[in-house]
This record gives structure tokens, C-alpha cells and sequence, in this order.
């Protein structure tokens, strides 16, 4: 089972869909600041991107409450360029990482307006990642 939501981790696209981890109800209503996120966030980065190795620009913001359907939800901000296959990069995106209950949840791909306002600062530590 814990596989299985591993591989589904996996499978995002850059079409707006979220890639979900734990999910829910609204049952934490007071959701905790994930203190970890940067730890947390570095190991689903380096399972879920194809080829972590040569990511630049990377940036961050750290986690803030935002409202995200409804329901309030800690949302780190992250912005990169991908290196592509023939070795040009992509323009650097907004995604956003949200958080259940101080672990991190999910990804949306497409976090532009989501991301709106948010104060980056760089990631070195993304851009460092190995396979």
C-alpha cells in the first residue's frame, strides 16, 4: 500500500493536477507549521522528479497558511527550471507544496496563482540533488 501511494507520488503533470500524499478531511482544523519542510521536501523532490540531477534557479518560500479549497493549509512555494532531455531548461515555474497536519501532502504543479505575493529566497539545497 505504502508503495502504491509512493508511485502515485510519481505520476504528476504540469497540467495543474495535484500529486497527493495523505490527504483528507478537514478533522485538524489548527494545522501545525511543518518544521521540517525543507528536509521533507527534498526527499519527495528526489523520488518525484525524473532526473533531479542539473535543477537551477531554484527558490523557496517558506511554508504560509493559505486557503486552498476552503480549508486553511501551510503552502511552501517552489520555483525551478528543469533541465531537459536535449540539455536546454524550461522557464522557471511556481509549484505548490501543501501540508496536512505538519507533513507534506501534496505538490500542484501549476501554483502560479496559489504562489501569488510570496517572497522566494534560494533553494541551493534542491539544486544539489543527486540520483
Amino acid at each position: 500500500m505504502l508503495l502504491s501511494i509512493a508511485l502515485a507520488a510519481c505520476a504528476g503533470g504540469d497540467d495543474g493536477r495535484s500529486v497527493g500524499l495523505f490527504g483528507g478531511g478537514d478533522k485538524f482544523p489548527n494545522q501545525p507549521f511543518p518544521s521540517n519542510y525543507r528536509t521533507e521536501l527534498l526527499a519527495f523532490l528526489k523520488t518525484y522528479l525524473n532526473n533531479p540531477v542539473g535543477v537551477r534557479d531554484a527558490a523557496i518560500a517558506e511554508p504560509a497558511p493559505r486557503d486552498i479549497s476552503g480549508k486553511t493549509r501551510y503552502v511552501a512555494c517552489l520555483r525551478y527550471s528543469m533541465r531537459e532531455s536535449d540539455g536546454s531548461y524550461r522557464e522557471p515555474r511556481d509549484r505548490a507544496v501543501l501540508f496536512f497536519n505538519g507533513r507534506l501532502d501534496r505538490m500542484i504543479e501549476n501554483g502560479a496563482e496559489t504562489c501569488a505575493g510570496a517572497v522566494y529566497a534560494a533553494f541551493p539545497e534542491m539544486e544539489k540533488l543527486t540520483r
